[in-house]
């Protein structure tokens, strides 16, 4: 999960704002304004949750988007949600009518590794469905994981992030003949 620094970071970036034009909107003084900002974003220091409120009127999201999630409460477990969407590509669609989450490989890199992910958490769910696994196996794994993943399945995980570099590689290494 993304800790304060990096939400600040994404935010802001996400409005084209610097790290001094923001500070400055948050009141911080014009000489060390970026400095400030560099030293929450680096998590070198930690914002107070009155700094944080100006923070976020000033980014114009909730204080609980800054924030790290916590997922005691539905807003906590929303706002994970919306940070896997920032930083692994997860979508919300529309499957058989009801609402799911999708990784989107087109939108993050790490898309991938939550597929990869989604796979070995489903096939162990099946094997505890289907009685191939019993409850105490099946939470094994999920308390272990990632340790408990198998090597198969870290070895496809390595497969497609090495696919996913070289396709990359290719297509910025591509030029057009007609230029």
């Amino acid at each position: 999960m993304m800790a304060i620094g990096e939400r600040i970071r994404f935010l802001r970036n996400l409005r084209g704002m610097t790290q001094k034009y923001l500070g400055r909107l948050i009141g911080l003084p014009e000489k060390s304004a970026d400095v400030r900002m560099a030293q929450y974003e680096t998590g070198a220091r930690t914002p107070k949750a009155d700094m944080t409120e100006m923070l976020a009127r000033a980014l114009d999201v909730s204080p609980d988007a800054l924030n790290v999630p916590s997922i005691d409460n539905l807003i906590g477990v929303a706002h994970t949600f919306f940070a896997l969407e920032d930083i692994f590509g997860l979508t919300i669609e529309k499957e058989n009518g009801l609402p799911c989450l999708m990784p989107n490989v087109h939108k993050s890199d790490k898309a991938y590794e939550i597929c990869v992910l989604f796979e070995s958490w489903y096939n162990m769910s099946a094997k505890y469905r289907t009685g191939e696994i019993s409850k105490e196996e099946y939470d094994q794994w999920r308390y272990h994981y990632p340790m408990s993943d198998t090597f198969a399945a870290r070895r496809k995980r390595d497969r497609i992030l090495a696919e996913r570099a070289a396709q990359k590689a290719a297509s910025q290494n591509t030029s057009d003949p007609n230029e």
